[in-house]
């Protein structure tokens, strides 16, 4: 016997029966946001690490009482890679119908993932990924609260310039520099930067390096360093090749008068202890890490009491607190677009201000039309007594620079 009713409205009801069978795992009320990071794979550390100060901003929202009493909801997306981050986006905007999306930790899973948010008219907020690239191809709503490879590169001839300079009591043009990198895309972009501004500079550039972070063997890279009487090493790298990197230079007998890096494995507590002593003096320009002074940073000492409650640990890098302040500056920006709807956050990223040294990280918030903060920074860092303390910028600094050992 044929039904009474049409086929497209008995697909209506059929829909509309998965619909509400389906309601169980969020309040319709809630507001879902996708969260894709590498949470396993060689980046699941600080992919993690990167997810923690997300979850610490979302919860505090919603026990301030959500997004204009609307709940958030993370949905939780693991992308090791560009291959993955495109099928986990894609699940999130046509599957679990995210609002926007947090991430990523990963240039690579970033570049990949915004294609596909893009496309689907969903707002991803960048919250560590650090390549230039990902804002410069005209998305609309793709915006990054954090600081860029640029700025990174940027930061360690400012270390060069400002502090280790004044510390050796020297002109930073009479100083031998060595920029060495390894040849990924992340080390390749910093040190490509790092070139253009010390020419600009007029520093004395006397080796550019490339190398493979998958080296075991950097003993011809240090020795011609050490030929070429190099003073200050500017190194770009993951933790693997910087512990080899120290290894190496100590057994080559190579002891340049400061050794500047930039973020990656610099930044990692594991590096120092595998290192030892010859770590201490060495400086790392990074996000901001918790080893700073509040009165620069306001906010920071209720994140770390926090993370430390929540987590029963220190934070175990910057990321954290970084991806903690971008994910509150986003929370906000959702609040006052009052809607989902991405033509209206992107006005509301847009017209979202707030002054230098006004958040946990000691950033202030003002966006371009490609959607990156103007005003995220890095800080300049320095390993001593096997700790990481901010020594620059002065208004966020907790200890003075001192000479390597």
């Amino acid at each position: 016997m044929s039904s009474p009713f049409p086929r497209t409205v008995l697909r209506a009801l059929a829909a509309a029966c998965f619909a509400v069978s389906s309601l169980g795992a969020a309040h319709a009320a809630d507001i879902k946001i996708g969260a894709l990071f590498p949470f396993s794979g060689g980046l699941a550390l600080l992919g993690d690490e990167s997810y923690r100060g997300v979850q610490l901003a979302v919860e505090e929202r919603n026990a301030a009482g959500g997004i204009n009493g609307d709940k958030v909801v993370l949905v939780k997306a693991d992308a090791v890679d560009a291959n993955q981050a495109v099928g986990e986006a894609r699940r999130l905007t046509s599957v679990e119908n995210v609002s926007a999306v947090f991430g990523s930790y990963s240039s690579a899973v970033s570049s990949a993932a915004t294609q596909v948010t893009e496309l689907a008219g969903v707002p991803f907020f960048e919250l560590g990924a650090t390549a230039d690239t990902i804002t410069s191809r005209g998305f609309k709503y793709l915006y990054r609260s954090n600081s860029t490879t640029k700025t990174f590169a940027d930061g360690t001839l400012e270390a060069l310039t400002k502090v280790v300079a004044p510390q050796l009591k020297v002109d930073p043009k009479t100083l031998k520099i060595a920029i060495i990198a390894e040849d990924g895309p992340y080390g390749t972009l910093v040190s490509g930067f790092q070139k253009e501004g010390a020419k600009k500079l007029g520093l004395n550039v006397v080796q550019v390096l490339p190398y493979s972070a998958k080296s075991v063997d950097l003993s011809s890279l240090i020795l011609r360093l050490k030929g070429a009487d190099v003073d200050i090493v500017l190194q770009t790298s993951y933790q693997n090749d910087s512990i080899l990197f120290f290894r190496q230079a100590a057994q080559a007998g190579f002891r340049p008068k400061a050794v500047i890096g930039a973020g990656g494995g610099y930044s990692l507590a594991d590096t120092a202890k595998a290192v030892g002593a010859q770590m201490n003096g060495v400086y790392d320009i990074d996000f901001p890490q918790v080893a700073m002074n509040e009165k620069g940073a306001p906010g920071l000492e209720t994140f770390s009491a926090e993370y430390q409650k929540h987590f029963g640990m220190a934070p175990r890098s910057g990321h954290s607190l970084v991806n903690y302040v971008g994910a509150k500056a986003f929370l906000d920006v959702l609040a006052n677009a009052k809607s989902t709807d991405k033509d209206k956050i992107r006005a509301a990223v847009l017209a979202y201000k707030k002054p230098t040294g006004t958040t946990a990280a000691g950033w202030g918030f003002q966006f371009a039309d490609n959607g990156q903060n103007q005003l995220a920074t890095t800080n300049v860092m320095q390993w001593q007594g096997g700790k990481l303390v901010t020594v620059y910028p002065e208004a966020v600094a907790i200890a003075k620079p001192v000479a390597a050992q």
